[in-house]
């Protein structure tokens, strides 16, 4: 029997967002009582929440989610058990050993365990984050993108986010603040995470999802 397992925070006004960027804004537009329908208007970034970042997020003239076919963002991942990286850094040791698996993959998610502390001001600071070694090395595989549970792929205190560029310039997606990852540590899934159909994306928020057969 199939099960679909969501990995997605929700979106709310006092959610967890990068530092320096603003709260979502969401509003009661209208009412049944006054309009006959209820409806919201909500006013966010394109990175707020479980999001994709797109090539064009920090590549020049790179591509936007929208120039991507929707088949894109549903295919085979895995999740990669990463919790214990020494000093918060994933490297390349750590994943060497699931290489024949990453193969058949058109996603890595890396569970770091930090989703554990969403809602917390420790979720900012410290993270596991991928070495640019480690990132290089991924390039062998023939990887859509790369997720992880954390608010970021690149170090808390990085200034040119080596990490971004190396993946995102491969025109590979980052998805990041996933949740829920670790009952699927050492299995293979499908993954479903559409963004949102906008013109000229460099981002978007996901519903990520696994199915699991």
């Amino acid at each position: 029997m199939t099960r679909i397992i969501d990995l997605t925070h929700p979106i709310t006004a006092d959610m967890p967002v990068y530092p320096g960027t603003g709260q979502p804004v969401i509003e009661v537009a209208a009412t049944v009582a006054e309009q006959g329908f209820f409806e919201h208007r909500i006013s966010m970034v394109t990175h707020t929440g479980t999001h994709m970042d797109a090539p064009a997020h920090m590549i020049e003239g790179g591509r936007t989610l929208d120039s991507f076919p929707a088949s894109t963002f549903v295919g085979p991942a895995t999740v990669a058990d990463v919790s214990n990286a020494a000093d918060g850094a994933i490297g390349r040791a750590l994943l060497e050993p699931l290489a024949d698996t990453i193969a058949r993959q058109a996603f890595l998610l890396l569970h770091t365990g930090w989703s554990a502390r969403w809602g917390d001001a420790s979720y900012f600071s410290d993270y596991p984050a991928l070495t640019p070694e480690a990132a290089h090395w991924l390039g062998r595989f023939d990887l859509r993108g790369i997720g992880l549970d954390t608010i970021s792929i690149d170090r808390a205190d990085t200034t040119d986010f080596p990490v971004h560029q190396v993946v995102l310039g491969r025109e590979q997606v980052i998805i990041e603040n996933l949740t829920g990852l670790g009952p699927l540590v050492g299995r293979e899934f499908t993954l479903s995470c559409l963004p949102l159909a906008l013109a000229g994306a460099d981002g978007s928020p996901v519903r990520a999802v696994a199915e699991v057969g």
